[in-house]
Formats: structure tokens, sequence, C-alpha cells
């Protein structure tokens, strides 16, 4: 039996979850318990998750034992998205901006669970998302770039396309400065590394025309997804002819 099923164990013989959760959140520290927070995301109910969502920035501050709590809550919306259930979607795209960044986390979370179920209707659904702020955009990406949602080539190319959307985005933006642009900049720096793994040709083809820009911003994105580890075992002798050119 692995932790998540340890701690479903465990949850099922306690009438009041919070003092074990609180206790088990692995907060403050580099590392939250993310095998408890599968494991309330599966055993949990909607009136458990609302009352978590109470748990906001002043009342649970960043890294603390009560924001695991938010983090549950959020990532447990993710057990009532549906293609059609709008206040849901709305609800996650306002905790996409949360101060906190293991909050917003829980958001990317929540929508990769609505991916394993239909992955189709997220493509559909972050289209949308692609096309919002740099926070919203940054939940985006996140939570697409996730190597068991892109199994499939298709799904891999249509998240390439959106994520080339987003960093197109980023070439035509003037504001640069605020903190919304800084965490969209650091998931770019990964995403299209996940991406591209999972579909090679297209995603070497979308990578090349950025790796030719001259904008600040794109260079430094595209040169730490060439520094990642994935791509280098996707195309090693690419990988090098690449990074060669900017250094």
């Amino acid at each position: 039996m692995n932790k998540v099923e340890d701690y479903r164990k465990i949850l099922e013989t306690l009438d009041n979850w919070e003092p074990f959760l609180l206790a088990q959140s692995g907060l403050p520290g580099p590392r939250g318990n993310l095998e408890l927070a599968q494991a309330v995301f599966l055993e949990g109910d909607e009136a458990l998750f609302e009352r978590f969502l109470a748990y906001d920035p002043l009342r649970a501050p960043a890294n603390s034992p009560e924001e695991f709590l938010a983090f549950c809550g959020v990532f447990g919306q993710g057990r009532f998205l549906f293609r059609d259930s709008s206040a849901v979607w709305e609800r996650l795209k306002s905790y996409a901006s949360d101060p906190r960044w293991r909050t917003r986390e829980a958001v990317a979370m929540a929508l990769q669970a609505f991916g394993d179920r239909d992955m189709d209707g997220l493509i559909i659904r972050m289209k949308e998302w692609a096309k919002g702020i740099f926070f919203e955009q940054r939940a985006t990406a996140a939570a697409l770039c996730e190597p068991r949602l892109l199994k499939k080539r298709a799904a891999a190319n249509d998240v390439l396309k959106i994520i080339d959307t987003i960093t197109a985005s980023i070439a035509a933006t003037i504001e640069r400065t605020g903190p919304g642009f800084k965490v969209l900049r650091q998931a770019l720096g990964y995403c299209w590394s996940v991406a591209a793994a999972s579909s090679p040709e297209e995603g070497k083809k979308l990578m090349e025309k950025w790796f030719k820009s001259e904008d600040r911003d794109i260079i430094w994105i595209m040169k730490e997804n060439l520094s990642k580890n994935r791509l280098f075992k996707m195309d090693s002798i690419w990988v090098e002819l690449w990074y060669k050119k900017f250094c």
C-alpha cells in the first residue's frame, strides 16, 4: 500500500480531519504533503472543500499549515469540473491569481484532474485561458504541460500550439515587471520542454521559430528549456547544436 492509500485509511477513521491535516501538512517547509493532499482529494466531499476555501491569504498565509487546507480546497475543485460547470471554472480562474504560489499550483492540479478524465475538454477550455491575464496563462501552461496528459500525439500537438500562443503574447508584451509576468516566464522555462518531448517533430519546429527571436525574455525561456534533461534524451545532437548558438 502506498502513502496515498495509507492516508486514505487514516482519514476514514477520523471525524474531524483538520487537526490531522494541519499536523501532517509539511508546512512550514519546502514541500507540502502532496500524498496527503491526494488522499483528501479522493476522500473529501463538496462541503469539506468548500469549508477549506474559507482559508484565504489573511487566515492562511503562504507556507503556513493552514495554507495546506486552502490548497486541498482548491485542488478538490477538480472533482467537480465538467465541460459545462461554469461556476467552478470561474472559481478556479480566480484562484489562479492567488498570491500564494502553492494555492496557484493547486489550480493546475485541479485542471489536470479534469484532464485525466477529459483531455479534449481541458484543451478547449485552456485555449480560452491562454488569452487571459498572465496568471491565467501560467495556470494554463502548468496544467497542460504534464507528461501523463500528453501521451497521445494529438493532445501534445494541441498543447504545443497553446504554449506557442502564450509565448507570442509575451513577445508582444511591453509591461514585464509584475508578479504575473514573472511566474509565467518561469513556467514557460520548463513547459516547452515537456510538450516538445511528447511530440518531438512538432515541438522542435515550433521551438526553432522562437530560437531566432531577439527578445531577451524569449531567449531566456528557450535556453532554460534546452537545459532540461528531457530534451537531451529526446535529441541530444539537436539540443547541443542550438545551445551552442545561444552561448
